[in-house]
């Protein structure tokens, strides 16, 4: 472990922000990751607990405890081997993972739970620094061919480790970038995007054949989710060319508002306001992009993507940003004794909050309002949870200024059509119907056809979407070979 009584001796330390008049100015990552010495006396912190709840509560089982350990002893380059010998992409994971290891850390029960996250940040960026994030060739080639489709982190994870297997994968994605959700609905600020390109240099070095601007089956008509792609190609081809096809695209259909006035201009889904910007910031012209300057902001939805569209406006210039929530406020405290080590509901105020935000809980959208075809307004009502559903507080409605709003109440599940074109089976709300077996795994009922990420189990967090990738990985290598060396 690190140091025995380190976690009586030393307070939890947090990375810190640029100042906001500083980073408003531009959309670059701002925080500040933690040095050396500050990594090391918050890997000092570890108790190394007898049952680490910590692996169990991160869903790649990073095995946290003995990376804390390295850095604490100042063995950085075994750090990163532990680090990825779970992770194939820590950095990503150590900027905009939510962190449920630490929620359920054993420190957390009665003090601050150790800062895992800023720890793995530290080890990655390192590792980047001194160069020891080197391609992994495999030896031998097995002759097998994979078609992976969709190039987010699920199917970056199930690429890479099908490639260090020794198969031929081909990476499909029908946008003009590799990176799916992490490089067109994450902000740069969050996460810039050479961090998926130099990821992209090491895969084409392991052997990863990307194809981009090739869409696998059919967009839907009148589908508003980002597709730049510039041909198509049908299942029967992929299973014609390819030994093995797994399925990794995202759960891309926004959730709608259907309230009266939908169709008024100047409402939008997240997922129309957010990949353009991205798309500005590396350097592409766009005619007529969506921007919140001068305008009055109205953000519906109270998470991650919510988050993100308020920074986005605060960076354009709006004059103000309002976010609803249908839920509750929740407490700014959780009750640990009740919810650890599991992710607890309380209050959470990103950076973006910080930036300038009003944020309005258990408010309900009953009408969009709007003058000669373009919104002016939202009329809405306050509600409260009661016997399984919402129910409106009489005498509560009120009116608010909108020259924008932005939808960003989750996705339902994989707007593609490539499901139908394989002919896949979907459950319940929509998607690839697979189970997670530890024999037979992630294959859907199409020989030779397997799904994995949100693709397969929802929306979801980055965490879970390497995961699902490595464990699919390992499942197509078994279908492949009869076997796999390939970690579960």
């Amino acid at each position: 472990m690190g140091k025995v009584t380190g976690f009586m001796e030393y307070e939890r330390l947090e990375e810190g922000y640029a100042p906001v008049p500083e980073r408003l100015k531009h959309y670059k990552e701002f925080v500040v990751g933690l040095d050396d010495a500050q990594a090391k006396v918050q890997g000092a912190r570890c108790m190394d607990c007898g049952t680490p709840f910590c692996n169990s509560g991160c869903p790649v089982n990073n095995v946290i405890p003995d990376f804390n350990d390295l850095v604490y002893q100042g063995d950085w380059k075994n750090a990163i081997a532990v680090l990825h010998s779970t992770n194939n992409f820590p950095e990503f994971t150590g900027r905009i993972c939510p962190a449920p290891c630490e929620a359920a850390c054993t420190l957390n029960v009665n003090d601050d739970a150790v800062g895992i996250k800023s720890i793995e940040h530290a080890i990655i960026d390192k590792a980047w620094a001194e160069g020891w994030v080197v391609p992994q060739v495999p030896k031998h080639k097995t002759g097998k061919k994979v078609a992976v489709v969709g190039s987010g982190p699920a199917g970056m994870a199930a690429a890479q480790q099908l490639a260090r297997a020794g198969h031929d994968v081909t990476l499909f994605e029908k946008n003009d970038r590799v990176g799916g959700l992490l490089r067109y609905g994450i902000p740069d600020f969050k996460m810039e995007k050479s961090h998926i390109d130099r990821r992209v240099a090491q895969m084409e070095a392991e052997g990863v054949v990307f194809r981009t601007g090739v869409l696998v089956g059919t967009m839907p008509a009148g589908s508003k989710v980002t597709n730049w792609a510039k041909e198509t190609v049908g299942a029967e081809q992929l299973k014609a060319e390819f030994d093995a096809v797994l399925l990794t695209g995202g759960a891309e259909q926004s959730r709608d508002l259907p309230a009266p006035g939908r169709d008024l201009d100047g409402i939008h889904f997240a997922m129309e306001f957010l990949p353009q910007q991205n798309k500005v910031n590396a350097g592409d012209k766009l005619k007529g992009q969506l921007r919140a300057d001068g305008k009055k902001v109205i953000v519906i939805g109270g998470g991650d993507t919510g988050s993100d569209c308020v920074g986005t406006s605060n960076r354009h210039g709006a004059v103000s940003v309002t976010q609803f929530e249908v839920m509750p406020q929740p407490p700014e405290e959780e009750n640990k004794p009740l919810v650890w080590p599991y992710w607890p509901l309380k209050l959470r105020t990103s950076s973006s909050h910080e930036e300038g935000c009003v944020r309005e809980f258990a408010v309900s959208t009953k009408e969009f309002v709007g003058k000669n075809g373009k919104v002016t307004g939202l009329k809405t009502v306050q509600v409260e949870f009661k016997d399984g559903k919402f129910a409106e507080v009489p005498g509560s409605e009120k009116e608010y200024a909108a020259d924008l709003v932005l939808l960003a109440m989750g996705f339902t599940n994989p707007v593609a059509t490539v499901l139908e074109a394989f002919g896949v089976d979907k459950d319940a709300r929509g998607n690839a119907k697979a189970t997670t077996d530890f024999t037979g795994g992630y294959a859907t009922n199409v020989a030779k056809v397997f799904a994995a990420g949100d693709m397969r189990r929802g929306q979801s967090l980055v965490v879970w979407a390497i995961r699902e990738g490595r464990q699919a990985a390992r499942a197509v290598d078994e279908f492949l070979m009869g076997y796999s060396d390939l970690p579960r």
